[in-house]
């Protein structure tokens, strides 16, 4: 997709990525995610990704994969925990304001790591491995505190924690940002919420 393409409204891109998830569930991928260097030439002098993605950095959950799409069709922000952080949060105010992006994704899954062991500090008072580490726990603890007090079992915890995260992350972008909250009130960009399950190959879009 290059430079020159069309802006790709938020609802048709939204549509795109379900039914390149669809296809990944199946395991048939589609033509133009397969690289080609005439693709990668296309390419140089720019580029209009029609959905910008914020995702956990986990190993298992690499956007282009899951939602069969190939190069210059995603930007793709990952960080632990997917949380949005100053840096997080200007790079897809970048993406928004440069490209022209009209979603954004923001894109948990299960079992993550990065919110079972803020689960685990809530409850035990731990500290983190790291000062950095503790910053992305510091800022998913809010969204998961009330539910670890609130007695939840482990497996419901967890999962219940992850969707809080990613809602969460959804109203920052939402609302924690001039820019973006000026696109959005222009019909201009959408911010959804969605959780990939590394057990089925699905992702459930529930924060919409």
């Amino acid at each position: 997709m290059s430079e020159k393409s069309e802006i790709v409204p938020h609802a048709e891109a939204l549509e795109r990525l379900q039914e390149g998830n669809r296809r990944f569930v199946a395991d048939v991928r589609s033509v133009a995610s397969f690289t080609s260097q005439a693709q990668r030439e296309s390419l140089v002098a720019g580029q209009r990704p029609f959905a910008i993605i914020l995702s956990c950095s986990d190993s298992r959950a690499p956007s282009e994969l899951l939602f069969d799409c190939g190069l210059g069709e995603l930007f793709v922000v990952r960080v632990a925990g997917n949380v949005v952080a100053p840096s997080i949060l200007g790079s897809v105010e970048f993406a928004a304001a440069t490209f022209g992006s009209e979603l954004v994704v923001v894109m948990g899954h299960s079992r993550c790591g990065a919110i079972a062991a803020t689960v685990d500090a809530v409850r035990t008072g731990g500290q983190a491995m790291s000062e950095s580490v503790g910053d992305i726990v510091a800022r998913i603890k809010p969204a998961v505190t009330e539910l670890v007090h609130a007695d939840v079992d482990g497996d419901r915890l967890l999962g219940h924690a992850i969707r809080a995260n990613v809602r969460a992350a959804t109203n920052h972008l939402r609302h924690g940002s001039r820019l973006l909250e000026d696109r959005i009130a222009a019909g201009k960009l959408r911010v959804v919420g969605a959780e990939y399950s590394l057990e089925t190959g699905q992702v459930d879009f529930f924060d919409l």
